[in-house]
C-alpha cells in the first residue's frame, strides 16, 4: 500500500505561511524553510511589540501630564500625589488627553489638586 502524506494539508500550510511572508525581501517571502523562520521570527517580533506598545504609551502619557503639569508650576509627581491625596480618579490615558487637547479642563484639575 503506498504511503499517505496529505499534501493537500501540507500545502495549505505552506500557503499560510508565505501569505504571512508577503513584502518580505528576498527569499524571505517565496522560500519556504527560509520564510517559514522569517515569519516565525516575525511572530515573536509582533507578540513582544504588543506588550512594549503599553510601555510606550504609558511614558507618552506621562511625559504630556508633566509638560502639561510644569506650566502650572507643579511637577508630574506632585500632580498624581495631589490627585491621590484628593480622591480624584483620572488615569494618565485621560490626563494626558486634557493635557494635550482640552488646556482648560487640565487647569480645572490642577487646581483641584493646589
Amino acid at each position: 500500500m503506498p504511503r499517505s502524506v496529505n499534501s493537500v494539508a501540507s500545502r495549505a500550510r505552506r500557503k499560510k505561511v508565505l501569505k504571512k511572508a508577503k513584502g518580505f525581501f528576498g527569499r524571505r517571502k517565496n522560500v519556504w524553510t527560509v520564510a517559514k523562520n522569517a515569519v516565525e521570527k516575525a511572530m515573536q517580533y509582533a507578540y513582544r511589540g504588543r506588550k512594549e506598545k503599553k510601555r510606550s504609551f504609558r511614558s507618552l502619557w506621562v511625559m504630556r501630564i508633566n509638560a502639561g503639569a510644569r506650566e502650572h508650576g507643579l511637577t508630574y509627581s506632585q500632580l498624581i500625589g495631589g490627585l491621590k491625596k484628593n480622591n480624584i480618579e483620572l488615569n494618565r490615558k485621560v490626563l494626558a488627553d486634557l493635557a494635550m487637547n482640552h488646556p482648560e479642563a487640565f487647569k480645572a484639575v490642577v487646581d483641584l489638586v493646589k
